[in-house]
């Protein structure tokens, strides 16, 4: 499977990148949410800094949040597919930004899906439409965007109508220091019924940039769920320096395929700026706490359906949702420098466990 797209797509990503710099940074106080349809994208700035984009190109398969931008102007993505950078991973077209999907719906592959799927298997995967924005709003310290998607699988059936509602805010950790925030709340309504069969490929994704990545990460070959081979190398360019660790107190590579109410992920980039991005669970979650789908090579994943595959010792997870039926999935992302303590997680896991 080619793992880098052509030219003349790889030119039109980076276009798409570019204006995120060019046109969100501005004088406006507090998180301005701001719709540029023709661009197809919204761009998402704290007192007229960049912080993120709702972005839905044509060349990928799923709407995504891309960038995330952390206080000081550290970004926490992987710039490939979307804005390649030098020296960065290029495996895993289908990882861009922070994106929600499944990688196992009635057999059809949501997460695997990107231009870099042959021919001849393009059928055996889905695709995720951005179809509006139905609503957006700004604000001092809190700010929303609501959008709806539309699930459909290869055989040109639409099975999921979709509806996200992002909530930016910012606060302040117990040091003083600013905490920049992403609450991705999800609906999904079946459109029939459908089964989720137990997969490690989900649900809410994030590739980070390369310091992140874990320096002692082997490589290896890695396979999807129809046997997909893509290529990993080892960590063979210096600057990776990223440590995973869970509410339940596990670290590094041994986090994967574990399960926690958190996870967060800390490293220290270039420029000496130490940052860490996390990911709470919440309790109203399907199978809650979630298995933690993180990798060295920089996935950053929870995925609540995958039971029987992160431990062969569990039973098989297959998750129905009947037709005209929908399920809720909430997950908030915390960016922020430094490094909080398993206490200051805790306590942000307490709080967003109390948020409508």
């Amino acid at each position: 499977m080619a793992l880098t797209p052509n030219l003349p797509t790889l030119l039109a990503l980076c276009s798409l990148a570019i204006p995120m710099t060019a046109h969100a940074k501005d004088n406006k106080s507090g998180i301005q949410v701001t719709p540029h349809e023709s661009s197809q994208r919204v761009d998402v700035t704290i007192d007229g800094e960049p912080f993120t984009a709702y972005v839905w190109p044509s060349t990928l398969k799923k709407p995504t949040l891309y960038p995330l931008i952390a206080p000081g102007g550290v970004e926490i993505t992987r710039g490939y597919p979307l804005a390649p950078r030098e020296g960065e991973r290029t495996d895993h077209p289908h990882h861009a930004g922070l994106w929600f999907n499944y990688g196992n719906v009635d057999n059809f592959d949501f997460w695997n899906n990107s231009d870099a799927i042959k021919p001849e298997d393009r059928g055996k995967m889905g695709t995720i439409h951005h179809k509006k924005i139905v609503s957006s709003k700004s604000g001092h310290d809190s700010a929303e965007l609501v959008v709806d998607s539309l699930w459909t699988n290869g055989a040109g059936q639409d099975v999921i109508t979709q509806t996200t509602r992002y909530v930016f805010s910012r606060h302040r950790d117990p040091t003083g220091k600013e905490v920049r925030a992403i609450d991705e709340i999800v609906t999904l309504h079946a459109l029939q019924t459908l089964v989720f069969h137990d997969d490690k490929e989900g649900m809410l994704g994030l590739r980070v940039a390369h310091f992140l990545e874990s320096a002692d990460e082997k490589g290896g070959t890695f396979t999807d769920a129809s046997g997909r081979p893509t290529a990993v190398q080892a960590s063979n360019v210096p600057g990776a320096n990223g440590v995973y660790l869970t509410s339940e107190g596990i670290k590094g590579g041994a986090v994967w395929a574990t399960r926690g109410r958190w996870c967060l992920l800390t490293g220290t980039d270039d420029k000496q700026r130490t940052v860490t991005v996390s990911i709470l669970d919440h309790p109203n979650n399907v199978n809650y706490p979630t298995y933690w789908h993180a990798r060295g090579y920089g996935l950053f994943a929870a995925n609540p359906l995958g039971q029987h595959i992160f431990d062969p010792k569990a039973a098989q997870f297959d998750y129905t949702l009947k037709a005209n039926q929908s399920v809720t999935f909430r997950y908030r992302i915390l960016l922020q420098a430094g490094t909080p303590t398993p206490a200051d997680l805790n306590q942000e896991a307490d709080t967003f466990a109390s948020a409508k």
